[in-house]
C-alpha cells in the first residue's frame, strides 16, 4: 500500500536538499564573482601605475627592464589567480553535490543489490 506520510515527507527531504543546494551554490559563485571583481581592479590599478612609471624612464634600457618585471610578475598574478579561481570552482562543486551523496550512495547500492538479486535468479 502506498504511504502519502511518507512520500510527504521524502519529497519535503528532497526539497530542502535542492534548496540548500541552491542557497551554497549562489554563495559560491557571489564569492567567486566578488574574487574575480577583485582581481581585475587590482590588474588594472597595477598597469595604471606601471604605464605612470614608465612614463618616467629616461632611456630604453630602464624601460626594457621595468617592462619585463611588470609582464613576468603580471603573468605570475595572473597564474595565481587562476589557480585560486580553479580551486574555488572545485569547492564550490564539491559543496554543491554534498547533500546528494547520500542520496545517490544509497540508490547505487539499492540498484546493485537488485542486479545482483536478478543475475542470480
Amino acid at each position: 500500500m502506498f504511504n502519502f506520510d511518507e512520500a510527504n515527507k521524502k519529497g519535503k527531504e528532497a526539497m530542502d536538499t535542492a534548496l540548500k543546494s541552491y542557497s551554497d551554490v549562489t554563495k559560491g559563485f557571489q564569492a567567486i564573482a566578488a574574487e574575480a571583481a577583485e582581481y581585475s581592479k587590482k590588474s588594472f590599478q597595477d598597469g595604471v601605475a606601471h604605464f605612470e612609471t614608465l612614463a618616467g624612464v629616461k632611456s630604453f634600457e630602464a624601460a626594457f627592464e621595468l617592462q619585463s618585471s611588470y609582464v613576468k610578475s603580471s603573468y605570475e598574478n595572473f597564474v595565481a589567480e587562476a589557480t585560486k579561481l580553479g580551486e574555488m570552482y572545485a569547492d564550490l562543486a564539491k559543496n554543491a553535490y554534498k547533500p546528494y551523496e547520500a542520496p545517490v550512495a544509497a540508490a547505487t547500492k539499492a540498484a546493485s543489490k537488485a542486479a545482483a538479486t536478478a543475475t542470480a535468479a
